[in-house]
């Protein structure tokens, strides 16, 4: 199961200068809620922003990563 601590820093590698933040919403390691503010999601529809945070972990949202809330915004 993942961490809070290596969602967080898969993120931030894929968007270098984000700022994220990464709990685990019931403490069973797979249900997360990330928020992440990054300049890389500028002039982005929310929709795309998403599309590229989910990007990051491709086919394990779903499978290890059960559930990601994902909350997105711009400097």
């Amino acid at each position: 199961m993942p961490t809070t601590d290596e969602l967080k820093q898969r993120i931030e590698s894929a968007l270098p200068g984000a700022q994220v933040q990464v709990q685990d919403l019931t403490g069973g390691g797979d249900h997360f809620r990330a928020e992440v503010v990054s300049d890389r999601f500028t002039g982005l529809s929310p929709i795309e922003q998403h599309k590229l945070v989910y990007g990051v972990f491709g086919d394990e949202v779903g499978a290890a990563i059960h559930a990601l809330s994902i909350k997105t915004s711009t400097p």
